[in-house]
């Protein structure tokens, strides 16, 4: 069962095959999910502070029937956070909002601040003090994995050049119809693992009609073969949901996408 299964971060630490997303959850609703996650068997939760639900996570952590240090749990310093000790500051404001000790993997949101996504403005020296203070509250003990999101080729070297820690994971948008092959491919030559957010495309795969035929060509939903297709390339998927019913179908992905049917995919 994958809920079961893990990947093995480069520090030798072990992550959950699958994790729980949890953006546009709001914080009111999401302690509630987290639990029922919990319930169903997921271990592996992932929060941010840009998504403004780090307290809720954090109560539906410490209110769920599992124990602390059975759970993995990931938050992300916000995007617009680009000097040290804006992040020191940040790195403690997670631990305090969601309530724990430690936070099992923390990330770089994104290398530019959203409303410069894409430009050409790469924020090298200010990402390599991030890092820093990643690394700092890693050596400290507050974070037992760090990493990056939405990192480029680029911005992976850059930090790649500098860092005493080399980063664990880089978090990014990686679905059917969204494959970045030759990142995926440099990241994890790198042995960086390669983490898959918003499987399905935000909801957009559902009205995909040929993803729909190859679904039912193995019995299973489109959001099944989403997961699947992302395990497949040796990614972590963290698909989103707050449906108890999809909460469970999303982990039930023991089946195996043809080699056929898996390049079809990639070049959607």
């Amino acid at each position: 069962m994958i809920l079961n299964e893990h990947y093995t971060l480069s520090n030798g630490m072990e992550i959950p095959k699958l994790g729980l997303g949890t953006w546009k959850i709001d914080d009111s609703d999401v302690a509630q999910t987290v639990r029922e996650a919990i319930k169903v068997g997921y271990r592996h939760i992932d929060t941010a502070q840009a998504y403004e639900n780090e307290r809720g996570v954090g109560e539906g952590i410490l209110t769920s029937s599992v124990k602390r240090d059975e759970l993995f749990i990931t938050s992300k310093v916000a995007a617009e956070i680009k000097s040290y000790d804006e992040a020191v500051a940040s790195i403690d404001q997670s631990l305090e909002k969601l309530g724990l000790e430690f936070i099992d993997l923390m990330l770089i949101h994104c290398p530019q601040p959203w409303n410069e996504f894409g430009s050409d403005n790469r924020y090298f020296e200010e990402n390599r003090e991030v890092w820093r203070a990643l690394e700092e509250a890693y050596e400290a003990g507050k974070l037992r994995a760090i990493g990056v999101s939405n990192f480029q080729q680029v911005d992976l070297e850059n930090i790649l050049s500098v860092c005493n820690v080399k980063p664990m994971a880089n978090q990014i948008l990686a679905n059917i119809t969204h494959t970045p092959l030759d990142l995926i491919q440099y990241t994890q030559e790198k042995g960086i693992l390669v983490e898959a957010y918003s499987p399905l495309a935000h909801g957009d795969l559902l009205q995909n009609e040929k993803v729909a035929e190859i679904a039912d060509k193995y019995g299973v939903s489109v959001a099944q073969l989403s997961v699947r297709f992302d395990l497949q390339l040796g990614l972590l998927p963290l698909p989103k949901t707050v449906t108890p019913k999809h909460l469970r179908t999303n982990t039930e992905v023991n089946f195996m996408i043809s080699e056929e049917d898996m390049n079809y995919l990639k070049k959607m």
